[in-house]
């Protein structure tokens, strides 16, 4: 049974850094893709960033490029999000996704490209 489980969220000032994490089991994900999602309330889930897990290669979206950066460590088979200079409208819950193999690039913004989700983490910027 896959499981994702995110943790690191919390609450930080305006300009600060959390570092999310991501653990993955249930399967080999290394051909996988693995996303970072964001849910603010009152809005639809956006996509944040991806990561090919074998290649390593990144995506983001606008908003957070050059603030955070995606990454893994397949050792440990966890998946980060290092989110630095942190505004307020960041502030969201945070979910990771497990994207399977697909014909199709590791930019996957869509939430119906994904397979698997974890259950959240909130992530709270106060001004």
């Amino acid at each position: 049974q896959v499981q994702l489980v995110e943790s690191g969220g919390g609450l930080v000032q305006a300009g600060g850094s959390l570092r999310l994490s991501c653990a993955a089991s249930g399967r080999t994900f290394s051909s996988y893709v693995m996303g970072w999602f964001r849910q603010a309330p009152g809005k639809e889930r956006e996509f944040v960033a991806s990561i090919r897990w074998s290649a390593g290669s990144s995506y983001y979206t606008d908003a957070v490029k050059g603030r955070f950066t995606i990454s893994r460590d397949n050792a440990k088979s966890t998946v980060y999000l290092q989110m630095n200079s942190l505004k307020p409208d960041d502030t969201a819950v945070y979910y990771c996704a497990a994207s399977a193999p697909r014909p199709i690039g590791a930019r996957r913004e869509d939430l119906e490209e994904y397979d698997y989700w974890g259950q959240g983490t909130q992530v709270t910027v106060s001004s």
